[in-house]
Parts: C-alpha cells; structure tokens; sequence
C-alpha cells in the first residue's frame, strides 16, 4: 500500500519541474548553437547569434548542475562567463541584423563599439571569476541561493541594459528597412522573441535584497514560467535567423529546422524529463528504478520517430499550406527517379525471373555506354556473359538501327533487342542461354510473362534514358540555378569586398561569381568592368601606381593575372583537355572571338563550351580570391 509519505513533496515537485524546464533550454540552446554553426556558419548574423546562444548554454548548464553539487559558488560564478557575454552578443546579433538588411558596410566606429564591448565583458567575468567586487559569496539555500551584489553589480547592470535596449534598437531600425511583407514579419518574430537571452540569463535574485528569505516556491514557479516563455522565444529567434545566409528555398530551411527541433531538442527533453521524474515515483511504477528508466526511455525514443513519420503528411501540410500540391509532387519525382544502380537491380530482377521462368542458370542485360558496352545485369558466369558480348553478331544485333522484335539465336544463347517503342531506336540486347525455348514453342500464358517482363525491362532503360536527357538538358544551367538561389536565398551583408576577407569567404559570396564572369565579359570595356564592386578589391589598389591611378586599368590587369594562373607549362596545345580551360578563357575573353569560332578551334561541341565556360570563371575567380586575400594580408601588416 502506498503511504502520503512517498509521494514527493509540492516543493519537490516543483523543484524537479524546475529542473526539467532548466535541463530542456539547455538542450534547445545547445541543439541550436550546433544547428546554427552547422547551417549557417558562413552567415554574420548566424556567427553573432551563435555568441549568444553561448551565453545561454553556458549559465544553464549552471541551472542543471547545480542542485547536484556541494560546490555551489564555484558553479554560480561559473555562470557569470555566459552572463558577461550576452550583452556583448546582444550588440553584435542586432547590428548584424541591421547591416543585413540594409545593405551596407559596417562603420568604423561600430565594429570598436562592439569590440569593446566583449572586452568589457570578458572583464566583467573575469571579475566574477576571480574577485568578489563584482558579486560576492552566496546567500540563501538550494534552490534559491545566490550570489550576493558586489560594489560593481549596479555597473553591470547598466551595461547590460544599455546593451539590450541598443540592440533592440538596432532591430526596430532593421525592420523599419526592410521593404518586403515576409521580412518584416520575420523581424517582428525577432522583435518579440529578442528579450529571451537577457530574460533566461540575468541573476534577477541578486536584486532582490532579501532573497536568503524570498519563498522557494513563489521562487521556483517564476522561474518554470519565465524558462518555459524562453524556450517559445528561443525557437522564434532561431527562425528568424535560420534564413540568413542559408543558399536554399525558405520551403526546405523551414522544414529542415522544424523536424530538427522535433527528432532533437523536443525527444531529447522528453528522455531527460523520465531521467528526473522515473526515479521520483518508483512506488508507483512498482518497477526498479533503473529497469523502469530504461524501459521508458527506449519507448519513447522509438515511439517518437513512429510519430514524426506517422504525423508528416500534417506536418507538412501545417508548414506548406498553399504549396503543398507542389511540394508532393516534388517529393514523389524524387521518390520515382531512377539512379543507374536502381535500374542495374531492376534489370537483374527482370533477368532472373526470365531465367526461373525459362528454367535457365544463364543471361545477361547489356546496354550501350558512352565509350563502351556495359552489362549491367549478368546470371551465371561473368566471364561466359562478356564472351558472348564480344561475339561479332551480338556487337550487330547491339548496334544495329533495325532491330527485330523477337529472339535470334547467337552461339548457345538466344538474344533479343530491347526497343524503345516511342522511336523504335534499339537501346540495348537481353540474352539468355538456348535451353530457353522460342515464344513459339510456349505456351500462352507464358509467352505472354515473358513479353511482360521484357516490356518492363525495355520501360525502365526507356525512363533511365529519359532521365539522363533531362539532367544532360539541366546540367549546364546548374550554376546559375545555383546561383540565382544563393542572391534569394540570402542576402548581402555589404554591396562589395570587405576588406581582409578570406578566400574561402569571398568565394562563398554568390555574388562574386558574377562580379567575376561580368568583369571578364566587359574585359576590354564597358559598365561591368568600369563600374565592377571588384575595384574596390585590395588587390586592385595595391596595383594602382603601376597603372596610373586607373582602377579600370588595373583590373584589368588583375584579371588578366589570373587567367595566366590558369595556363599549364609547357608548349600550348589547342585540343588537349589540360590546356581546356586556359584556351577557352583566352580565346573568349582576351581576344574576344565568337562562342562558335572558339568551339571549332578546340573541338569541342558548344553546349560542352558552355559548361567548361562556367569552370573556367571558377577558377579564376578563386585565383582572384587568394589574390585579394594575399592582398589584405600585406594591407594589414
């Protein structure tokens, strides 16, 4: 029988539900501090963002610990590091933001504003670390101690909300620019949601003077509410930033972050809200505390991905409302196209059931490939397949632009062609060994499986061919898919080359491609070399005495210096594959021929011309970058 006394205690409860709402912000921040250096690394307001998630982890891994040591002050000052930073962070997050949307680059006098400010909170936790001037030795006990107010604690305090109402400044100015009606939604999400760092991280305790005689549960229940509003402001932060910087449709980052917080963060949460509770009822479960755990954790983690999967129809149609015919048809072409190795299995099926049917232990599928003939399915001996492949009347019957609907005989082995029946063009042979009796020698009905399964075989090379037609037909327009993605996918933090960016940094502006081919399509005049943001480059101005003050001229210059790059050594040979690139960067743009004069002169086709085209501007835009990052480098010492 259970007694009163085994059941926890209403501070107990509350304490434990502290605890689970402490322990699941630490795994929501930390979930997307990972996700945000993992997606959007690359992006300024991603980087600034992640700083101040860092905070957040930092003084909640404090919350979580604690009421499990005996050390307590060393934990609470510990938690000063991510009290210190978010100021700091708060600044950099919203001037990055305001700079993103603005499109321009940042002041001098900004970018030590914000130095400053990590210094200044570096300082400050420093001083919480080490020294008792800024807080001192706790007051209270678990779970409401806490550090008590030193002589600087009100200087702090100024600081941190001088630094939250700049930066909440600095969004309302972001969202007053923007122009487009999802933008400023997202910016007001952020607006609302930008207090949530500052509201889970400050040390309101130390304000209140009394706090060794504050109620613990009064104390306790404030804080559940006040975790639980910042796990909703968190995840409305972390949309609103997931877009920057982030090269893919605003459909797939929604997606994407929404079912990382629900196979991550929420499981996650779930798991370690058994971990407190389990071990707190064991009189009820009846169950030995490790084995109940084990067998609720285990439950939930597989009856969590069953759910997810069972409710993404919902899901989906909750986040995609009016596109939602579109994004299923997107998700059943990619769930029927089929890849060389699918329509290898396919065939070999096809194969050995003909063989089980035909009552053979031999046959084989051969396709044509682009150099050579390809098996693409064998039953049997391997090496028995390419002799008879390599026979002269197999090559015929493979090559031929007649093909016949029906068996041939081909030393031992009956062959049959498979036949595109749209254009009647002969795609490939289907061989098996002559103990497999004619159609004619059948009876109906199986006569009528083998058609069958030859028809299914000749429809999937039919599909497969008609795959490749279509990728061939998508292949030289990739990169500027590519990049028309990247210029709606993200926008630009500044209209041209920051000083002392990286190679790798400047690459990953899509812009600077196009900044890049422009330049070299106007390379003996014209707006897209004279107005290029490239003469803003570092690289150009170390160049200008040389060309007489002319940023024009010295581009050009540059340009030129980085096709040489691109040339191999030795004697200079037109049709080789190792001179391609430089031929083509030099015959197009240096002296200016025609796209068909060039292709004639390399022999090559001029879809193909079009493809090495866009390789070639590759490689001298990344020549032009570790150019620029030499550049900067030289600048700086």
């Amino acid at each position: 029988m259970i007694t009163m006394s085994e059941f926890p205690s209403w501070l107990s409860v509350l304490e434990i539900g502290n605890q689970i709402f402490s322990a699941a912000i630490l795994i929501l921040s930390f979930s997307l501090f990972v996700y945000v250096l993992t997606f959007n690394l690359h992006s300024k307001v991603g980087r600034a963002f992640a700083a101040l998630l860092l905070g957040v982890v930092i003084v909640y891994s404090g919350d979580v610990v604690l009421p499990q040591v005996d050390w307590a002050e060393s934990w609470l000052r510990f938690q000063w590091l991510g009290i210190a930073l978010v100021p700091a962070a708060y600044l950099h997050f919203s001037r990055a933001v305001l700079l993103a949307v603005w499109l321009r680059p940042d002041r001098f006098r900004w970018r030590w504003i914000i130095r400053g400010a990590y210094a200044a909170s570096l300082l400050f936790a420093l001083l919480a670390l080490f020294t008792n001037i800024l807080v001192q030795s706790p007051s209270g006990e678990m779970p409401v101690s806490n550090l008590r107010p030193g002589p600087l604690f009100p200087l702090f305090t100024l600081y941190f909300i001088v630094a939250t109402l700049a930066g909440g400044w600095n969004l309302l100015l972001a969202r007053w620019h923007v122009r487009t009606h999802t933008a400023r939604r997202r910016l007001t999400y952020l607006l609302w949601s930008f207090v949530a760092p500052g509201l889970g991280v400050f040390p309101y305790l130390i304000l209140v003077t009394s706090a060794g005689q504050t109620r613990p549960e009064l104390v306790l229940i404030l804080a559940s509410i006040a975790n639980a509003a910042v796990g909703v402001m968190l995840v409305a932060m972390a949309y609103s930033v997931a877009y920057y910087g982030v090269f893919a449709p605003d459909r797939v980052v929604k997606r994407q972050l929404l079912y990382f917080i629900l196979r991550g963060p929420v499981v996650a949460s779930i798991v370690v809200a058994l971990i407190f509770t389990v071990p707190k009822v064991e009189a009820i479960v009846g169950l030995p505390p490790d084995t109940a755990l084990t067998f609720f954790v285990v439950i939930t983690i597989v009856l969590a991905q069953i759910i997810l999967y069972l409710g993404q129809p919902w899901i989906d149609r909750f986040l995609y409302r009016n596109e939602m015919a579109e994004v299923a048809w997107l998700r059943t072409l990619e769930t029927r196209l089929m890849t060389s190795g699918d329509l290898s299995q396919f065939l070999e099926n096809v194969l050995v059931t003909l063989c089980n049917v035909c009552d053979v232990d031999q046959g084989f599928v051969a396709l044509p490939g682009e150099s050579e003939v390809r098996l693409e399915a064998v039953v049997g001996d391997e090496e028995e397949a390419r002799r008879v492949l390599s026979l002269p009347e197999t090559q015929q019957l493979l090559t031929t632009s007649e093909p016949e609907n029906g068996f041939v005989k081909v030393n031992g082995y009956i062959v049959r062609c498979l036949i595109n029946r749209h254009t009647d063009e002969n795609m490939g042979i289907l061989a098996l060994h002559t103990a497999c009796p004619t159609l004619a020698e059948m009876d109906e009905e199986t006569a009528l499986v083998i058609e069958h399964l030859l028809r299914r075989a000749e429809i999937a090379v039919e599909d497969r061919r008609l795959q490749m037609d279509v990728f061939e037909a998508l292949r030289p327009i990739m990169p500027e898919m590519e990049v028309m993605q990247a210029l709606r996918g993200a926008v630009p933090y500044v209209i041209r080359p920051e000083n002392g960016e990286s190679a790798a940094a400047l690459l990953q502006q899509p812009e600077f491609y196009e900044w890049v081919r422009g330049a070299l399509t106007h390379f003996w005049g014209g707006p897209k070399l004279s107005g290029s943001p490239l003469l803003n480059m570092a690289v150009v101005r170390r160049q200008l005495a040389s060309y007489e003050n002319s940023p024009t001229r010295a581009l050009r210059a540059i340009l030129q210096e980085a096709i040489e790059h691109q040339r191999p050594p030795g004697e200079r040979q037109m049709t080789t594959s190792e001179w391609l690139l430089y031929n083509i960067l030099d015959l197009k743009y240096l002296q200016g021929k025609k796209v068909r004069e060039v292709a004639q002169k390399l022999a090559i086709s001029e879809s193909d011309l079009y493809r090495k085209q866009r390789t070639a501007i590759a490689e001298v835009a990344r020549a032009l970058a570790e150019m620029e990052a030499e550049a900067s480098e030289e600048e700086k010492a």
